[in-house]
């Protein structure tokens, strides 16, 4: 498994550069890329700013998996919802990607990477209850993933979409950092995703935000942040409240604690995603982080 620490190529949206809402955060973005000459793309026919959750799931350099992108949120007759919905076969075909396909539902949002491992909300098991019974399918996805373990966390049902991106991430294989609002959670869902984590032999750090009157609307996206093998981009928010750059340089300062290699080469840096998270995203959404051999 092509964990994100191994990645050397980000992808984003065409619409990201083009759609004037976003565009300023886009340029922000490239500016630090092509700073420190990382590679990035532009990818073609996507209907919005995302890009984590159609694109297929790297295994190794040659080996991707597209699975069924067909999500609950943009189901139904609402005016609009199909029409942001990305196919991935389409945008795959004009990059002269090809993928292995697969049956699962799911989306990429919702695949927290290690080298051994992979982290995803229950709410998998909800998609693919009629063609999946549970051992069934975490079968199937050691398989396709090639990995030791699959842990399911329990889907924090006040984040409609169910990705486990915006919960948690790793720091190494053994370890992973949890969102900040964990620790408020009632102890039954607390309990039973540190528990899952414990008997997975899952090390966990919580964030920590020692301010009194925190932003959730805001704050929640610190830990999706965008990682390659060579950077950390992590959102900070330019806003008026007076902690909010308090808040800002906390995050940024347990970064470096947990990603010492990065801090030393001083490539954790911070960009302002407040027009991104009033979209219900952050960096880890709107990129598709790959490996190739140079």
């Amino acid at each position: 498994m092509i964990a994100d620490k191994d990645t050397n190529i980000i992808y984003f949206s065409e619409i990201l550069k083009t759609d004037s809402k976003f565009s300023k955060t886009c340029k922000q973005i490239t500016d630090v890329l092509d700073k420190y000459n990382i590679i990035y793309n532009f990818l073609p026919n996507t209907k919005d700013i995302w890009a984590r959750d159609y694109m297929p799931i790297q295994i190794s350099e040659n080996k991707f998996i597209e699975y069924r992108y067909d999500p609950d949120y943009l189901q139904g007759t609402q005016k609009g919802k199909r029409d942001l919905k990305t196919y991935p076969d389409i945008v795959c075909d004009k990059i002269n990607l090809k993928t292995i396909k697969t049956d699962i539902i799911l989306d990429g949002g919702n695949v927290v990477k290690s080298s051994n491992a992979i982290i995803l909300t229950d709410k998998i098991l909800e998609e693919n209850k009629r063609t999946y019974h549970k051992t069934q399918l975490l079968d199937k996805l050691r398989e396709l993933f090639e990995v030791d373990k699959v842990i399911l966390i329990p889907w924090d049902e006040d984040e409609r979409y169910g990705h486990a991106d915006g919960m948690v991430r790793f720091i190494n294989d053994q370890t992973v950092l949890l969102n900040w609002y964990i620790g408020l959670k009632n102890c039954k869902f607390k309990d039973k995703l540190l528990n899952t984590l414990k008997e997975n032999r899952i090390n966990y750090e919580i964030l920590k935000l020692d301010v009194l009157n925190k932003n959730e609307k805001l704050n929640w996206a610190y830990i999706n942040f965008l990682q390659t093998s060579e950077i950390i981009i992590l959102p900070k928010f330019v806003i008026t409240e007076d902690n909010q750059a308090f808040e800002d340089n906390q995050v940024l300062e347990q970064f470096k604690k947990y990603f010492p290699v990065y801090a030393k080469t001083g490539k954790i840096i911070q960009i302002d995603c407040t027009e991104i998270v009033k979209n219900d995203g952050a960096l880890n959404c709107i990129s598709w982080t790959t490996y190739k051999k140079k």
